[in-house]
């Protein structure tokens, strides 16, 4: 089998939820970071249409681009470290799980997140020259400007009326992680599964555990927001999840990733 290679965004928390597959399950991979807006136009070549966001995953001649099929098909190519339970209704429970989490915490975390940031020009500025090519870094205003610009248009960030209904939905979120955990330290079962890597990295850019991707001091807004909820068990329960399970991979994002072309071979690998 050739060696897998992962077109991401290394601060986006979708991509965040496909790299610590990868490393969990230790795969040798290569990785691709497009610069941000341009990552659309190589999502629809990749997929040939299918998708128009990262990550996309080239696996076995083929290529995949939703954080949940990439996840399906590790689990066919690598059965070991399983993410899914072998029982059928727990592996049905951790799977839906997977996909309330994908649709009800990953977006409002998004657009809370960068609505935060929106109110934080230095932070924003800092964060997004980190993701550019050395040559562009130097025009940190501009990029951060880019940035801004791009996340308000897509995601919708300026709106506060928006970020109150996304803190809403992260507060669910929350209340269903506890739910699920009762007196238990995994959502399903009693191991890491699926359900637990998807919750606790599509709730990286709230929490901002040491081991995820980014670390950044949070704007007033995002702070304000986290000391609220930071003495909650499912506050606790991301954490602890980043704590037992993401340490012996981390792999944060890189300080300058460079731009490549569909046709180039990665510059950096796990």
């Amino acid at each position: 089998m050739d060696r897998p290679i992962l077109w991401h965004l290394p601060v986006s928390h979708y991509g965040e939820k496909v790299r610590w597959a990868l490393d969990h399950k230790a795969i040798q991979h290569d990785r691709h970071a497009p610069l941000t807006g341009y990552h659309i136009a190589v999502a629809l070549v990749l997929t040939r249409g299918r998708s128009h966001t990262l990550p996309v995953l080239e696996l076995a001649g083929r290529r995949f681009g939703d954080s949940t099929e990439i996840i399906a098909a590790l689990e066919r190519a690598y059965p070991h470290d399983k993410l899914y339970p072998d029982d059928p209704d727990e592996r049905r429970q951790a799977l839906e799980l997977e996909d309330f989490f994908d649709e009800q915490l990953g977006p409002p975390v998004r657009r809370y997140a960068f609505h935060a940031l929106q109110s934080d020009h230095e932070t924003f500025d800092e964060l997004a020259s980190g993701q550019v090519p050395p040559m562009l870094a130097r025009y940190r205003g501009l990029v951060g400007a880019y940035a801004r610009g791009y996340t308000a248009l897509r995601f919708k960030a300026t709106s506060d009326d928006g970020a109150n209904q996304a803190f809403a939905k992260i507060l669910a979120a929350f209340d269903r992680i506890e739910s699920e955990l009762g007196d238990g330290q995994y959502l399903v079962g009693d191991r890491f599964t699926v359900a637990d890597l998807t919750a606790a990295a599509l709730f990286y850019p709230f929490v901002l555990p040491p081991e995820g991707p980014v670390q950044m001091e949070p704007p007033a807004t995002l702070a304000s927001a986290r000391a609220s909820v930071q003495d909650r068990p499912g506050y606790r329960y991301v954490l602890n999840m980043y704590e037992r399970h993401r340490a012996r991979g981390a792999s944060r994002a890189p300080a300058t990733p460079a731009p490549i072309s569909l046709g180039a071979r990665p510059d950096s690998s796990r």
